[in-house]
């Protein structure tokens, strides 16, 4: 498809400012570990001192609360190369390194989360009818503070198209403010006539707010992307932008896909607004892609969502005082059945909320539980979660991509196939393209969608979100498209379950060591 010369100019400076941010960064990291070495090679006493924290940030390691997976890659690595390994520790493995952060989010979180209701009466309601979906949606309230909701429609779209297509339709009803938060955002062909009426609600009087993270934008629009928006009358933000300095937040990106519409109408999915997600183009074959649309009180939820990192990102400036004008009291929906609980994950808190909620699927199911993940790359509880359902009978199957976007991490989703096989999880590769949804749907009651990928990045590192669905039509037509999908992927649970090449299992065995660090 035809790009202008301008969006070229745009896309390649956006580009270089990062390439030369990576060499600056890479740069300074290596003069700050050769300054050290040097010390440890002159100085004696520094390098037993070294010695010493090596074993103490060792133990330190081994007693965290984490999952192993991602203790023995920092353990190897500051054991074999202790300089190397504390340095690298202290920028991207230590949490502690992102405390001005976590402050700044806890204090916006301390805000915005009393304003969601409690909605007991709601969770007692769903503690009558399933006990197993309803410890669910308790954890999810307790811990990651985002209640459950009645009275909320709920359309799914299992193609990112129609999701698109529904969006616009929403948008031009919009009448106080739209929110749009994304990780990647191309400025071509597919959302031409998004903006065109975001520019038209924009004159109409209406507050328009545009939030995309800057590496997941990068290949996409440059630097002066912001700028048009502004210039549009857009409201215009982006999440965390590449610096040529040491940024110790910088591995932390803004994954969730969120639009809200007057505080009433809400979407969410696994699609970004680039050509490739609605089959502009088509660079990995046929995109696989999916998203929900919510209407009514649930919405609210999605909106503190998004004003989390809307605020919580800008240092100077610019922060909201009245939150409430943008938290109005939907109305409940005639005719609206189920449960909707719409969630977020956050890296800063240590709550593990999206890799938790995958798991309890897992450990309730007592039919099946199907799942689509672009990537697979998975802690060892996860991994056990998922073996002892299918031990237990429950019929367990994972659909991956049949084209890959990235070789080498695809080389690391095909690792764990011969773990899952061998317990009795079927995989599928989906054979007429990159499947980028990311949901499971279980014993025709429970069903999520979102932006949360089966990784260490999307369950680890990055900000997140999705919606949990219960006893909604939507549980039944995903299923649906579960059952027209598995004819469409080649089945391969044989094929792994039966082992594999020495050289192949020593390959995958390295890359799965560090993968908890990519």
């Amino acid at each position: 498809m035809k790009q202008t010369v301008e969006g070229k100019h745009n896309v390649k400076n956006g580009v270089r400012l990062a390439v030369f941010s990576a060499i600056a960064i890479l740069l300074q990291a290596n003069w700050l570990y050769q300054f050290f070495f040097r010390l440890g090679e002159r100085y004696t006493w520094l390098s037993a001192l070294v010695e010493i924290v090596t074993v103490l940030v060792v133990l330190l390691i081994y007693g965290k609360h984490i999952n192993s997976s991602m203790k023995l890659p920092w353990i190897m690595l500051i054991l074999a190369f202790p300089f190397l390994g504390l340095f690298l520790y202290g920028m991207i493995g230590w949490n502690g390194s992102n405390r001005v952060m976590r402050k700044r989010y806890e204090k916006i979180d301390q805000l915005l989360l009393p304003l969601l209701p409690q909605n007991d009466e709601e969770l007692k309601a769903l503690l009558d009818k399933d006990p197993g979906v309803a410890g669910q949606c308790r954890y999810i309230r307790d811990f990651a503070k985002y209640p459950v909701y009645q009275n909320t429609a709920v359309e799914f779209y299992p193609d990112a198209a129609d999701g698109l297509a529904a969006q616009l339709e929403e948008l031009k009803k919009a009448e106080k403010f739209i929110f749009m938060e994304y990780h990647a955002i191309e400025d071509s062909t597919a959302i031409e006539p998004l903006l065109a009426l975001l520019k038209e609600k924009v004159a109409a009087g209406v507050e328009v707010r545009l939030f995309y993270d800057y590496v997941g934008s990068m290949g996409f629009v440059g630097n002066s992307f912001a700028k048009k928006m502004t210039a549009l009358g857009i409201q215009c933000r982006v999440f965390n932008p590449i610096q040529p300095v040491l940024n110790l937040f910088m591995n932390h990106r803004d994954h969730r896909k969120i639009t809200v519409i007057d505080g009433k109408v809400g979407f969410v999915g696994g699609y970004n607004l680039a050509d490739e997600y609605f089959h502009v183009t088509a660079p990995y074959g046929y995109w696989l892609d999916t998203g929900v649309k919510l209407i009514g009180p649930a919405v609210r939820s999605l909106t503190v969502t998004f004003l989390e990192n809307w605020n919580a990102i800008r240092r100077k400036g610019g922060a909201d005082t009245d939150f409430e004008k943008y938290l109005p009291d939907a109305s409940a929906v005639p005719g609206a059945v189920g449960f909707v609980q719409p969630y977020a994950d956050s890296p800063l808190d240590n709550e593990r909320v999206g890799e938790n909620v995958y798991i309890n699927v897992l450990r309730n199911a007592r039919d099946y539980a199907w799942f689509i993940t672009p990537y697979l790359i998975i802690t060892d509880e996860m991994e056990h979660a998922f073996a002892m359902a299918a031990k237990s009978g429950v019929d367990v199957r994972v659909i991956t991509p049949g084209i890959p976007d990235k070789k080498m991490v695809y080389s690391l989703t095909r690792s764990y196939y011969a773990g899952l096989a061998r317990n009795g999880v079927r995989i599928y590769e989906y054979t007429p393209g990159f499947c980028h949804a990311k949901q499971c749907v279980s014993d025709d009651k429970l069903c999520t969608c979102g932006t949360i990928n089966l990784d260490f990045r999307s369950l680890y590192h990055h900000f997140e979100n999705g919606v949990l669905l219960c006893d909604c039509a939507a549980v039944g037509e995903m299923k649906t498209q579960f059952e027209a999908l598995f004819p469409q992927c080649r089945e391969v649970t044989g094929q792994y379950a039966n082992g594999r090449s020495n050289f192949l299992r020593f390959r995958q065995l390295i890359l799965r060591l560090f993968a908890p660090l990519l």
